[in-house]
C-alpha cells in the first residue's frame, strides 16, 4: 500500500522563510503522445531550505527541476518561482537569478576556471568581456575561493576532474547572487573522493548563506549533505512523499517509491541506502 504523503502545513509559523517556489496541481503531458510527465504536483520550497528530489529514471525529476527553472511551462495548474508566476514574466529575465547546475551545460573546454564563473554574470556560454569590471573579476575569484577550490582559476576546464568541474560550475550559478540554486545530479561520475569533496562544499554553502533555497536531485542517499533537511519522493510522476528527511527518508516509503525493499540508515547527519530481502 502506498504510504501516505507528508503533508506541508497551509499556514506557515511566523518564523517560516519565505516562498521561494511553489507548484500547485501542476501536470505536465507530452503533446505528441498525451503522456502523462507529472501529474497533480504541489509543492512549496522556502528560503534557507534544502531539497533532495529522488525518485526512479522517469519518476518526473527533471521535469520538475526544469519547471521552477522557468525552462518550461506547466500544461495545467501553476508555478510561481521567486514571485512571478510562469506564463506572466519574461522567464528570461527570471532564468537570470536562478542558479542552475547540471552536467548537460555547455562550456568551453578551453576556457579556464575563472573564465567559466565570469560567464555566470552575464548567463552566457562564451564570456563576454566588456561586461566584467574588476568588481566582476573579484567575484569570480571569491567563489571559486569559498568553493575550496580558487587553485583552478587559471586551469582550462576541459582538464578539471569531474569534481572540480561540478566546483567550478556552482561557483559560476553563483554569480548571479540566487536566492534559488538548483542541482540536477551534481555527483554523476564522480569517484568518493570527489563526492565527498562536493558535499562538504554543499554543506559549507548551506551554513554560510542561510537565506539560499537548494534542490538537489540525485539517485543515492550517500550523495546528500547533511543540510538536506527536506526531501520529496516521486514515482511515475506523482509525489509519494514530501517533507522534513526524518519522516520521507524511511524504508518503508523508498520502498513504495522505488518498488522494491529498501532499508534506509543515517549517521551522523548522512544517509546510506541498500537493497533489503524480500
Amino acid at each position: 500500500m502506498t504510504p501516505p504523503q507528508t503533508s506541508q502545513p497551509r499556514s506557515p509559523s511566523p518564523h517560516a522563510g519565505r516562498v521561494i517556489a511553489a507548484l500547485d496541481g501542476v501536470g505536465v503531458r507530452r503533446y505528441t503522445t498525451g503522456q502523462i510527465i507529472l501529474d497533480g504536483i504541489d509543492w512549496t520550497v522556502r528560503s534557507g531550505e534544502h531539497w533532495a528530489l529522488l525518485g526512479a529514471n522517469g519518476a518526473g525529476k527533471t521535469t520538475v527541476l526544469r519547471l521552477i527553472g522557468a525552462l518550461m511551462f506547466p500544461t495545467v495548474g501553476t508555478v510561481e518561482v521567486l514571485g512571478h508566476r510562469l506564463g506572466a514574466v519574461d522567464v528570461r529575465e527570471l532564468r537570470a537569478v536562478i542558479g542552475l547546475v547540471s552536467g548537460a551545460q555547455k562550456v568551453p573546454q578551453d576556457a579556464t576556471g575563472h573564465t567559466v564563473v565570469l560567464t555566470g554574470a552575464t548567463g552566457t556560454v562564451q564570456p563576454l568581456w566588456r561586461k566584467y569590471d574588476a568588481a566582476t573579476r573579484e567575484r569570480a575569484h571569491r567563489l571559486l575561493a569559498e568553493l575550496d577550490c580558487k587553485e583552478l582559476a587559471d586551469r582550462p576546464f576541459g582538464v578539471c576532474s569531474g569534481g572540480q568541474r561540478a566546483r567550478i560550475l556552482i561557483a559560476r550559478a553563483l554569480m548571479a547572487d540566487p536566492s534559488l540554486l538548483l542541482l540536477d545530479e551534481p555527483f554523476n561520475a564522480l569517484d568518493l573522493p570527489s563526492r565527498e569533496d562536493l558535499i562538504d562544499a554543499l554543506h559549507r554553502l548551506a551554513l554560510d548563506r542561510p537565506e539560499l533555497a537548494t534542490v538537489t536531485v540525485t539517485h543515492h542517499l550517500e550523495e546528500l549533505s547533511p543540510a538536506i533537511g527536506h526531501a520529496v519522493l516521486l514515482r511515475d510522476g506523482r509525489v509519494q512523499a514530501r517533507g522534513p528527511v526524518a519522516e520521507v527518508l524511511t524504508g518503508e516509503r523508498m520502498t513504495a517509491c522505488f518498488g522494491r525493499p529498501i532499508e534506509v540508515s543515517r549517521y551522523e547527519g548522512r544517509w546510506l541506502a541498500r537493497s533489503g530481502r524480500n
